[in-house]
């Protein structure tokens, strides 16, 4: 079978692009049929690490799941992971090669179409259907020049585009028609129908918004999709998630974790906002971390000393502090970690700018930042709990010191992680932790909380997943819509 092809491009970010591709890959892999999630080119400080080595954003890895395969690198083939407002790590084929200012970026991306098609060859050799995710929007035509993301990759690599507008943030009329106007023809022609997204009511109350789309475009309308709530057990890509309410509301063991400015795989956090017995609170930068929290868990971040002078300007530095003094317990999690101790040192600037910057002084570790970056899965077990774990890491620094002596966690080639000698600071490199069932209940049984016994974090993604798929394929024309999956090198007659 000639494998074939079908882009999601978005009227903008955060539209819904990464959930329905997801979708999309458990109703193809429900019917049979072997599909592949592919993403050109992703900007994502949340990753996931690959069972054959590599990294690649985390919404491949879901999309992989919902696809009944194991992640891997052609799936996100060049990943960009911001450190500053300037720069970023660049990622290609799953392994840190260079940091780049934005700029120059911008102006030398086409050089990585070469990787992109690659990567997009190898998986059409071996699978019925590719799905492929955009990035941002095709409207931004002042981006066009050199696009491997959008249409660039579109026009390059012959596949067709659905075009998905998001209704819940309002001008839905607007985005889908405006796109059409801004684009080149050519760029258009690629386009084959329109979703629209996230409504809320009855569908059929937009059917004259879905005329006048038609009428203005010449696109047909594959169909509405509904608000899902199963998207809210799913992990979230962008931090503009983050502020969305938890599922939890009258949970009894509190747990806040401040929104550090380049946050990265706060998806650690998700098991623990599905537990009924925790209450999880993102605090936001200007608001204190509240003092009557049991737990505060500080997330990994792109850029540790960057980050770190950002806690303090919130103040952070001096509510969590506080909360040590008090008898109140603490977990960092892999820059969240470093941030912990004594000092970090980056001589060569491979996680920010060239420094160092005194720690918050709440483990006896020091780190310091190798050019090495270190992506693995890891089996482990804790060291406290005795429970099994199976994480990931993904970092760049390395952390020794007195501390180290009680870690968190028991390896093969050894130990990772650190605690205080009362135990109620931890750190840890390890990501996906709290996806351990058994390890999640023992843990928050230690630190003073209950879990749910009958939650199982796994299967409650697959149900999620399944969820999704359903409410996805009950309002729109799945059967229509796949059938305008082509063969790669397809160009629209009108060309």
């Amino acid at each position: 079978m000639t494998a074939r092809a079908l882009m999601l491009q978005g009227t903008g970010s955060d539209v819904g692009k990464s959930v329905l591709t997801a979708a999309l890959c458990r109703i193809a892999h429900r019917r049979g049929l072997s599909v592949v999630p592919f993403k050109p080119q992703n900007m994502s400080n949340n990753a996931a690490a690959c069972p054959a080595g590599g990294e690649i954003g985390r919404a491949q890895a879901l999309q992989a799941k919902a696809a009944g395969l194991e992640s891997h690198v052609d799936m996100n083939p060049v990943l960009l992971k911001p450190q500053t407002d300037r720069d970023a790590q660049v990622v290609v084929h799953g392994q840190a090669v260079e940091v780049m200012e934005a700029s120059d970026y911008m102006a030398r991306r086409d050089r990585l179409m070469g990787a992109v098609l690659t990567s997009f060859e190898r998986l059409t050799a071996k699978h019925d259907l590719i799905l492929v995710e955009g990035a941002g929007s095709p409207a931004e035509i002042n981006l066009r020049a050199r696009d491997i993301a959008n249409m660039g990759f579109a026009r390059r690599a012959g596949v067709p585009v659905c075009l998905i507008g998001d209704i819940e943030k309002g001008g839905v009329i607007a985005s889908l028609v405006g796109t059409k106007a801004v684009l080149e023809p050519d760029d258009a022609a690629m386009i084959t129908g329109f979703v629209v997204n996230k409504f809320r009511g009855d569908p059929r109350l937009f059917d004259d918004g879905v005329t006048e789309i038609t009428a203005r475009t010449d696109w047909p309308c594959f169909g509405v999709i509904p608000w899902l709530s199963a998207t809210a057990r799913l992990p979230a890509e962008d931090a503009v998630a983050l502020t969305r309410p938890g599922l939890c509301e009258d949970g009894i063991f509190r747990i806040a974790a401040p929104m550090l400015s380049r946050m990265a795989n706060f998806d650690d956090a998700d098991p623990l906002k599905l537990e009924p017995g925790v209450t999880f609170d993102w605090i936001p930068p200007g608001r204190a971390i509240p003092r009557d929290c049991d737990l505060v868990i500080l997330f990994g971040t792109k850029s540790t000393i960057g980050d770190l002078a950002f806690f303090r300007e919130q103040g952070w530095d001096h509510d969590i502090i506080a909360h040590a003094r008090s008898g109140g317990r603490i977990l960092g999690i892999c820059g969240g970690y470093q941030m912990l101790g004594r000092t970090i040192v980056d001589p060569k600037g491979v996680d920010g700018a060239v420094g160092e910057a005194e720690g918050l002084g709440l483990l006896d570790v020091d780190t310091v930042m190798k050019p090495v970056k270190r992506v693995a899965p890891v089996e482990a077990r804790c060291a406290m709990t005795g429970e099994a774990i199976s994480g990931y890491e993904i970092h760049m620094g390395q952390t020794d010191g007195g501390d180290t002596g009680r870690p968190f966690a028991l390896m093969d080639d050894g130990t990772d992680g650190a605690a205080s000698a009362d135990g109620r600071i931890q750190g840890t490199y390890l990501h996906g932790v709290f996806a351990n069932d058994d390890f999640r209940r023992a843990w928050l049984a230690m630190a003073g909380g209950q879990a749910d016994a009958s939650l199982s974090y796994g299967a409650d993604v697959e149900r999620a997943l399944d969820a999704l798929a359903d409410g996805v394929e009950a309002s729109i024309d799945v059967d229509a819509l796949l059938m305008t999956a082509q063969p790669p090198g397809w160009r629209p007659s009108a060309e």
